[in-house]
């Protein structure tokens, strides 16, 4: 079976880098964006299995990416994370009101991160 592909959306290569060594190191196949427009462009090229999706960004927020994502039904079936230091109940609750697989606040341990990542992925689809 082919590696899951994930897309990381973040513009912090504090965040970035270490998450793409961690992921494919537990052999996934990684893309990185570093703003909601690469995200976009990223998931046409290629589409990913789970997008790990943080919210503040320099031009589109994800919130945004995620309704644009949620409006295109070839990416119906894509599972996605919000990943982010707004850590509030209120944004939580929006991420998953809007209907995210997951959300998990910064700071993270990569243990947390590889389970949720695990559990989403195995999730079956919704009908």
């Amino acid at each position: 079976m082919p590696p899951k592909r994930i897309l990381i959306v973040d513009d912090e290569l504090s965040i970035l880098v270490p998450l793409k060594f961690l992921l494919e190191k537990n052999q996934f196949e990684v893309e990185v964006a570093q703003s909601g427009r690469d995200a976009l462009e990223s998931i046409d090229r290629a589409k990913p299995h789970l997008i790990l999706l943080d919210i503040m960004l320099p031009d589109l927020d994800g919130y945004e990416i995620f309704q644009m994502i949620r409006e295109k039904s070839a990416w119906d079936d894509i599972k996605v994370i919000y990943l982010s230091a707004k850590s509030r109940d209120v944004d939580i609750a929006r991420g998953l009101n809007l209907g995210a697989d997951a959300y998990i606040t910064k700071p993270f341990t990569n243990a947390d991160l590889l389970e949720k990542i695990s559990t989403v992925l195995q999730a079956p689809p919704e009908e």
